[in-house]
């Protein structure tokens, strides 16, 4: 059976990650002189606490090619067909570390693999990737699931808000929504990824009407497949937005997701995203 790898910016819940056998490559997450590996040397919960008690903030960096060589090279001892889809090729290195490390598979002509840029992060990558995974289990061959993943990224979604701009600016994944900064830093502002890259989607005076807006997003798409809510230190409130948008799609099919240490580096402890696949 194909395998399906991903990055951990894809924010897949773990549990569902295990049932989809999706391979999860990790992000490292620097506090000054220590280096974690998200999701492994550290949890979420730590890295929150982290990020708040620290004063300088941390930093997050891309696996290396030959740690994701060494992935595709474990699991070729399985399949001899991967898929391997990655956080957008306009925030990170880690589509062109992939591309290295397939280089470096092809050389060696153990397996075949497959690449994908999402042109997204956060669930709205971890959507495509679940879509790919679930085909992946129907036995379909490569060719098929890859091109369900590319017709997927088209159709993908994210959309965030969070008290500050101020993590995006300090790490510099801030792209379009610049336009955003200057008096409206402490506002909350409405991000998502557009053509893989940040863009501003507007802003409001309080959260309860961004979290308005999150909902109105969702409703303003003509139909929905797949649909994610994220937050990072909220769970309650996360789960009221999903309680919400159980009027627009079933309930028991809206994932649950906690934002990584690779991706909340940038957003910030009071991050509240949905992601959503149109149908």
């Amino acid at each position: 059976m194909i395998r399906v790898v991903t990055d951990s910016v894809a924010d897949i819940p773990p549990k569902l990650a295990e049932e989809l056998a999706i391979t999860i490559v990790p992000f490292y997450v620097r506090f000054d002189d220590e280096v974690y590996r998200d999701g492994v040397d550290l949890s979420t919960e730590e890295f929150y606490r982290k990020l708040t008690s620290n004063r300088r903030l941390p930093v997050s960096s891309t696996p290396s090619p030959g740690e994701i060589a060494e992935v595709y090279d474990r699991l070729a001892e399985e399949t001899d067909e991967i898929l391997s889809i990655h956080v957008s090729s306009k925030l990170t290195a880690t589509y062109e570390v992939a591309l290295q490390a397939q280089e470096q598979m092809k050389r060696r002509g153990k397996c075949r693999i497959e690449l994908i840029d999402s042109q997204s992060g956060a669930m709205g990558e971890g959507l495509v990737v679940i879509t790919a995974a679930r085909e992946a289990q129907t036995g379909a061959s490569l060719d098929r699931v890859a091109d369900l993943a590319r017709k997927a990224v088209l159709r993908s979604h994210v959309r965030m808000c969070f008290d500050t701009l101020e993590y995006l600016r300090k790490g510099g994944r801030i792209g379009r929504a610049q336009a955003l900064l200057g008096s409206v830093l402490r506002v909350n502002p409405i991000v998502g990824v557009k053509d893989g890259e940040v863009h501003p989607f507007g802003r409001e005076r309080s959260r309860a009407k961004a979290i308005d807006r999150l909902f109105d997003f969702v409703r303003s798409l003509p139909s929905v497949r797949e649909l994610a809510v994220e937050h990072a230190t909220t769970p309650d409130e996360a789960e009221v937005l999903a309680d919400r948008l159980g009027v627009l799609f079933p309930r028991e099919r809206i994932y649950i997701s906690t934002v990584a240490p690779a991706v909340g580096v940038h957003v910030g402890p009071r991050v509240i995203a949905v992601s959503a696949l149109e149908g």
